[in-house]
Protein backbone atom coordinates (compact mmCIF):
# COMPACT_ATOMS: atom_id res chain seq x y z
CA UNK A 1 0.00 0.00 0.00
CA UNK A 2 1.22 3.47 -0.85
CA UNK A 3 2.40 5.55 2.08
CA UNK A 4 0.22 8.66 2.43
CA UNK A 5 1.91 10.38 5.38
CA UNK A 6 1.29 13.74 3.71
CA UNK A 7 -2.45 13.58 4.37
CA UNK A 8 -3.79 15.91 7.03
CA UNK A 9 -7.03 15.45 9.00
CA UNK A 10 -9.49 17.95 10.37
CA UNK A 11 -12.96 17.99 11.91
CA UNK A 12 -15.32 19.53 9.38
CA UNK A 13 -18.61 19.10 11.24
CA UNK A 14 -20.18 18.05 14.54
CA UNK A 15 -23.73 17.08 15.41
CA UNK A 16 -25.82 15.59 18.20
CA UNK A 17 -29.31 14.40 18.96
CA UNK A 18 -31.07 13.94 22.31
CA UNK A 19 -34.48 12.25 22.58
CA UNK A 20 -37.40 14.47 23.56
CA UNK A 21 -38.43 12.57 26.69
CA UNK A 22 -36.79 13.81 29.89
CA UNK A 23 -36.62 11.54 32.95
CA UNK A 24 -35.89 13.58 36.07
CA UNK A 25 -34.51 12.44 39.40
CA UNK A 26 -37.86 13.35 40.94
CA UNK A 27 -39.59 10.90 38.62
CA UNK A 28 -37.06 8.21 39.53
CA UNK A 29 -37.97 8.70 43.19
CA UNK A 30 -41.34 7.21 42.31
CA UNK A 31 -39.77 4.24 40.49
CA UNK A 32 -37.00 3.03 42.84
CA UNK A 33 -35.80 3.64 46.40
CA UNK A 34 -33.67 6.72 45.78
CA UNK A 35 -33.76 10.50 46.19
CA UNK A 36 -32.91 13.47 44.03
CA UNK A 37 -30.43 14.62 46.70
CA UNK A 38 -28.63 11.24 46.75
CA UNK A 39 -28.35 11.09 42.96
CA UNK A 40 -27.06 14.64 42.64
CA UNK A 41 -24.59 14.26 45.51
CA UNK A 42 -23.13 10.99 44.21
CA UNK A 43 -23.27 11.62 40.45
CA UNK A 44 -24.14 15.22 39.62
CA UNK A 45 -26.99 13.98 37.42
CA UNK A 46 -30.30 15.88 37.48
CA UNK A 47 -32.05 14.36 34.46
CA UNK A 48 -31.48 12.13 31.46
CA UNK A 49 -33.13 11.55 28.07
CA UNK A 50 -35.06 8.38 27.15
CA UNK A 51 -35.57 7.34 23.53
CA UNK A 52 -39.01 6.42 22.22
CA UNK A 53 -39.92 2.79 21.68
CA UNK A 54 -39.52 3.19 17.91
CA UNK A 55 -36.08 4.86 18.20
CA UNK A 56 -33.26 2.30 18.21
CA UNK A 57 -29.65 3.47 18.49
CA UNK A 58 -29.35 3.85 14.71
CA UNK A 59 -32.27 6.30 14.65
CA UNK A 60 -30.55 8.50 17.23
CA UNK A 61 -27.24 8.16 15.39
CA UNK A 62 -28.80 9.04 12.04
CA UNK A 63 -30.27 12.29 13.36
CA UNK A 64 -26.94 13.29 14.93
CA UNK A 65 -25.20 12.37 11.66
CA UNK A 66 -27.45 14.58 9.55
CA UNK A 67 -26.70 17.51 11.87
CA UNK A 68 -22.96 16.86 11.54
CA UNK A 69 -23.18 16.57 7.75
CA UNK A 70 -25.10 19.84 7.57
CA UNK A 71 -22.40 21.54 9.65
CA UNK A 72 -19.71 20.09 7.36
CA UNK A 73 -21.51 21.18 4.22
CA UNK A 74 -21.52 17.62 2.92
CA UNK A 75 -24.17 15.25 1.61
CA UNK A 76 -24.57 11.64 2.76
CA UNK A 77 -23.17 10.51 -0.61
CA UNK A 78 -19.92 12.37 0.15
CA UNK A 79 -19.24 10.06 3.12
CA UNK A 80 -17.07 7.04 2.27
CA UNK A 81 -16.64 5.63 5.80
CA UNK A 82 -19.07 5.27 8.70
CA UNK A 83 -17.98 3.94 12.08
CA UNK A 84 -20.44 3.67 14.95
CA UNK A 85 -19.45 3.21 18.60
CA UNK A 86 -22.24 1.53 20.58
CA UNK A 87 -22.95 -1.08 23.25
CA UNK A 88 -26.69 -0.97 22.54
CA UNK A 89 -26.78 -2.04 18.87
CA UNK A 90 -30.03 -2.32 16.95
CA UNK A 91 -29.33 -6.04 16.53
CA UNK A 92 -26.46 -8.45 17.21
CA UNK A 93 -25.90 -8.13 13.48
CA UNK A 94 -25.93 -6.47 10.98
CA UNK A 95 -23.72 -3.80 12.50
CA UNK A 96 -25.39 -0.58 13.56
CA UNK A 97 -23.33 1.52 11.14
CA UNK A 98 -25.14 -0.22 8.27
CA UNK A 99 -28.47 0.81 9.78
CA UNK A 100 -27.24 4.42 10.06
CA UNK A 101 -26.08 4.24 6.45
CA UNK A 102 -29.53 3.07 5.35
CA UNK A 103 -31.33 5.77 7.34
CA UNK A 104 -29.30 8.67 5.93
CA UNK A 105 -28.70 7.30 2.42
CA UNK A 106 -24.89 7.23 2.55
CA UNK A 107 -24.68 4.77 -0.34
CA UNK A 108 -20.92 5.13 -0.90
CA UNK A 109 -19.76 4.35 2.64
CA UNK A 110 -17.91 1.40 4.10
CA UNK A 111 -19.61 0.66 7.43
CA UNK A 112 -18.67 -1.07 10.65
CA UNK A 113 -19.21 -0.70 14.39
CA UNK A 114 -16.86 -0.78 17.36
CA UNK A 115 -17.65 -2.09 20.82
CA UNK A 116 -15.43 -0.40 23.39
CA UNK A 117 -18.13 0.71 25.84
CA UNK A 118 -17.73 4.28 27.11
CA UNK A 119 -14.34 4.59 25.37
CA UNK A 120 -15.96 3.82 22.03
CA UNK A 121 -15.83 7.30 20.58
CA UNK A 122 -12.15 7.96 21.30
CA UNK A 123 -11.45 4.56 19.75
CA UNK A 124 -13.31 5.34 16.52
CA UNK A 125 -11.70 8.78 16.31
CA UNK A 126 -8.29 7.09 16.30
CA UNK A 127 -9.44 4.41 13.84
CA UNK A 128 -11.08 6.91 11.50
CA UNK A 129 -8.01 9.14 11.49
CA UNK A 130 -5.72 6.19 10.78
CA UNK A 131 -7.86 4.99 7.87
CA UNK A 132 -8.03 8.46 6.32
CA UNK A 133 -4.23 8.69 6.54
CA UNK A 134 -3.93 5.52 4.40
CA UNK A 135 -5.47 7.47 1.53
CA UNK A 136 -8.40 5.03 1.24
CA UNK A 137 -11.04 7.41 2.60
CA UNK A 138 -11.74 11.15 2.36
CA UNK A 139 -14.69 11.78 4.68
CA UNK A 140 -15.38 9.64 7.75
CA UNK A 141 -18.62 9.90 9.70
CA UNK A 142 -17.93 8.86 13.31
CA UNK A 143 -20.97 8.25 15.48
CA UNK A 144 -21.49 7.47 19.15
CA UNK A 145 -25.08 6.28 19.57
CA UNK A 146 -26.68 4.65 22.59
CA UNK A 147 -30.11 3.55 23.73
CA UNK A 148 -28.93 2.42 27.14
CA UNK A 149 -32.48 2.47 28.47
CA UNK A 150 -32.89 -0.82 26.58
CA UNK A 151 -30.28 -2.64 28.72
CA UNK A 152 -30.93 -0.99 32.10
CA UNK A 153 -32.71 -2.72 34.97
CA UNK A 154 -35.17 -0.05 36.06
CA UNK A 155 -35.55 -1.79 39.43
CA UNK A 156 -31.81 -1.51 40.21
CA UNK A 157 -31.28 1.81 41.95
CA UNK A 158 -27.49 1.52 41.71
CA UNK A 159 -27.48 1.67 37.90
CA UNK A 160 -30.79 2.99 36.57
CA UNK A 161 -30.11 6.51 37.88
CA UNK A 162 -26.84 6.78 35.95
CA UNK A 163 -27.61 6.25 32.28
CA UNK A 164 -29.45 7.91 29.42
CA UNK A 165 -29.94 7.81 25.66
CA UNK A 166 -28.46 10.02 22.96
CA UNK A 167 -26.09 10.31 20.02
CA UNK A 168 -23.27 12.49 18.77
CA UNK A 169 -21.39 12.57 15.49
CA UNK A 170 -18.25 14.06 13.97
CA UNK A 171 -17.13 14.30 10.35
CA UNK A 172 -13.38 13.80 9.90
CA UNK A 173 -12.06 14.86 6.51
CA UNK A 174 -8.75 14.60 4.68
CA UNK A 175 -6.97 17.90 4.14
CA UNK A 176 -3.60 19.36 3.21
CA UNK A 177 -0.88 18.45 5.74
CA UNK A 178 -0.41 22.07 6.75
CA UNK A 179 -4.09 22.21 7.75
CA UNK A 180 -3.92 19.09 9.94
CA UNK A 181 -5.62 19.47 13.32
CA UNK A 182 -5.62 15.84 14.53
CA UNK A 183 -2.49 15.55 16.66
CA UNK A 184 -2.37 12.31 18.68
CA UNK A 185 -4.32 9.34 20.01
CA UNK A 186 -3.65 7.00 22.91
CA UNK A 187 -5.72 3.84 23.37
CA UNK A 188 -5.45 1.15 26.02
CA UNK A 189 -7.17 -1.97 27.36
CA UNK A 190 -6.92 -4.44 30.24
CA UNK A 191 -9.03 -7.57 29.87
CA UNK A 192 -8.37 -8.59 33.47
CA UNK A 193 -11.28 -6.33 34.47
CA UNK A 194 -13.96 -7.67 32.12
CA UNK A 195 -16.34 -8.42 34.98
CA UNK A 196 -16.61 -5.02 36.69
CA UNK A 197 -18.76 -3.36 34.02
CA UNK A 198 -20.63 -5.66 31.66
CA UNK A 199 -23.87 -7.29 30.53
CA UNK A 200 -23.48 -10.89 31.78
CA UNK A 201 -25.92 -12.71 29.48
CA UNK A 202 -27.15 -12.66 25.92
CA UNK A 203 -23.86 -13.33 24.14
CA UNK A 204 -22.24 -16.59 23.03
CA UNK A 205 -20.80 -17.25 26.53
CA UNK A 206 -24.26 -17.20 28.12
CA UNK A 207 -26.78 -17.30 25.26
CA UNK A 208 -30.13 -15.67 25.76
CA UNK A 209 -32.59 -18.05 27.42
CA UNK A 210 -35.44 -18.19 29.88
CA UNK A 211 -32.87 -18.47 32.70
CA UNK A 212 -31.05 -15.35 31.50
CA UNK A 213 -34.33 -13.50 31.55
CA UNK A 214 -35.37 -14.90 34.94
CA UNK A 215 -32.01 -14.04 36.55
CA UNK A 216 -31.88 -10.62 34.85
CA UNK A 217 -28.51 -11.32 33.23
CA UNK A 218 -29.46 -9.28 30.16
CA UNK A 219 -29.07 -6.01 32.06
CA UNK A 220 -26.01 -3.83 32.61
CA UNK A 221 -24.06 -4.75 35.76
CA UNK A 222 -21.46 -2.56 37.45
CA UNK A 223 -19.11 -2.64 40.44
CA UNK A 224 -19.21 1.08 41.14
CA UNK A 225 -16.34 1.67 43.56
CA UNK A 226 -13.80 -0.32 41.55
CA UNK A 227 -14.90 1.39 38.33
CA UNK A 228 -14.45 4.83 39.91
CA UNK A 229 -10.82 4.26 40.89
CA UNK A 230 -9.81 2.71 37.59
CA UNK A 231 -11.63 5.41 35.62
CA UNK A 232 -9.67 8.21 37.25
CA UNK A 233 -6.30 6.45 37.02
CA UNK A 234 -6.57 5.41 33.39
CA UNK A 235 -8.00 8.69 32.10
CA UNK A 236 -5.30 10.69 33.85
CA UNK A 237 -2.56 8.42 32.47
CA UNK A 238 -3.97 8.60 28.92
CA UNK A 239 -4.27 12.39 29.09
CA UNK A 240 -0.72 12.83 30.38
CA UNK A 241 0.81 10.51 27.78
CA UNK A 242 -1.12 12.23 24.99
CA UNK A 243 -0.03 15.71 26.02
CA UNK A 244 3.59 14.64 26.43
CA UNK A 245 3.67 12.90 23.05
CA UNK A 246 2.28 16.02 21.36
CA UNK A 247 4.57 18.35 23.34
CA UNK A 248 1.54 20.18 24.77
CA UNK A 249 1.16 21.23 28.40
CA UNK A 250 -1.96 21.29 30.58
CA UNK A 251 -1.90 25.09 30.34
CA UNK A 252 -2.27 24.84 26.56
CA UNK A 253 -5.51 22.87 26.78
CA UNK A 254 -8.59 25.02 26.21
CA UNK A 255 -11.07 22.21 26.82
CA UNK A 256 -10.77 18.90 28.56
CA UNK A 257 -13.72 16.87 27.25
CA UNK A 258 -13.99 13.83 29.53
CA UNK A 259 -16.40 10.94 29.34
CA UNK A 260 -19.50 12.03 31.25
CA UNK A 261 -19.94 9.24 33.82
CA UNK A 262 -20.36 11.41 36.90
CA UNK A 263 -19.10 14.74 38.17
CA UNK A 264 -16.98 13.22 40.95
CA UNK A 265 -14.87 11.33 38.41
CA UNK A 266 -14.51 14.45 36.24
CA UNK A 267 -13.52 16.58 39.24
CA UNK A 268 -10.94 13.96 40.31
CA UNK A 269 -9.42 13.79 36.82
CA UNK A 270 -9.14 17.57 36.55
CA UNK A 271 -7.59 17.77 40.01
CA UNK A 272 -5.04 15.06 39.25
CA UNK A 273 -4.13 16.84 35.99
CA UNK A 274 -3.89 20.14 37.90
CA UNK A 275 -6.31 21.73 35.44
CA UNK A 276 -8.92 24.34 36.43
CA UNK A 277 -12.34 22.73 36.64
CA UNK A 278 -13.84 25.46 34.47
CA UNK A 279 -11.81 24.07 31.55
CA UNK A 280 -13.40 20.63 31.94
CA UNK A 281 -16.64 20.51 29.96
CA UNK A 282 -19.49 19.00 31.98
CA UNK A 283 -23.02 18.19 30.80
CA UNK A 284 -23.66 14.93 32.68
CA UNK A 285 -26.19 16.81 34.80
CA UNK A 286 -28.49 17.11 31.76
CA UNK A 287 -28.04 13.77 30.05
CA UNK A 288 -26.54 11.23 32.44
CA UNK A 289 -24.04 8.72 31.11
CA UNK A 290 -24.72 8.03 27.42
CA UNK A 291 -21.62 5.81 27.07
CA UNK A 292 -20.00 6.20 23.65
CA UNK A 293 -22.19 9.22 22.89
CA UNK A 294 -21.09 11.47 25.77
CA UNK A 295 -17.96 12.91 24.17
CA UNK A 296 -19.37 13.75 20.72
CA UNK A 297 -22.47 15.28 22.33
CA UNK A 298 -20.24 17.46 24.54
CA UNK A 299 -17.99 18.38 21.60
CA UNK A 300 -21.00 19.44 19.53
CA UNK A 301 -22.27 21.63 22.36
CA UNK A 302 -18.87 23.31 22.68
CA UNK A 303 -18.78 24.02 18.94
CA UNK A 304 -22.38 25.21 18.57
CA UNK A 305 -22.14 27.45 21.62
CA UNK A 306 -19.05 29.17 20.21
CA UNK A 307 -16.82 28.02 23.07
CA UNK A 308 -13.85 27.00 20.92
CA UNK A 309 -11.71 29.08 18.56
CA UNK A 310 -9.24 28.28 15.81
CA UNK A 311 -5.96 27.09 17.33
CA UNK A 312 -7.47 25.93 20.63
CA UNK A 313 -6.33 22.57 21.94
CA UNK A 314 -9.14 20.14 22.82
CA UNK A 315 -8.36 16.94 24.73
CA UNK A 316 -10.89 14.10 24.63
CA UNK A 317 -10.46 11.39 27.26
CA UNK A 318 -12.59 8.38 28.18
CA UNK A 319 -12.83 5.17 30.17
CA UNK A 320 -15.14 2.20 29.72
CA UNK A 321 -15.88 -1.43 30.37
CA UNK A 322 -13.37 -3.85 28.98
CA UNK A 323 -11.31 -2.26 30.63
CA UNK A 324 -10.82 0.27 27.84
CA UNK A 325 -9.53 3.83 27.88
CA UNK A 326 -8.13 6.43 25.54
CA UNK A 327 -7.54 10.03 24.55
CA UNK A 328 -7.49 12.15 21.38
CA UNK A 329 -5.80 15.55 21.04
CA UNK A 330 -7.15 18.04 18.52
CA UNK A 331 -5.98 21.54 17.62
CA UNK A 332 -9.09 23.33 16.46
Amino acid sequence: MTNHEGIGIRITGTGSYLPEKILSNKELEGMVDTTDEWIQTRTGIVERRIAADDQPSSALGALASLNALDAAGLTPEDIDLIIVATISPDKIFPNTACFVQKRIGASNATCFSVEAACSGFVYIMAIGAALIRTGLYSHALLVGAEKLSSIINWNDRSTCVLFGDGAGAVVLSACAPEDNTYLYSKLGSDGNYTDILHVPGGGSAIPFSADVLKNELHYLNMSGQEVFKLAVNTMVAAAVETMEAANVTKDDIRWLVPHQANTRIIHSVAKRLDMPLERAYINVDKYGNTSGATIPIALDEIVRNGLVSKGDYVLLVAFGGGLTWGANLIRW
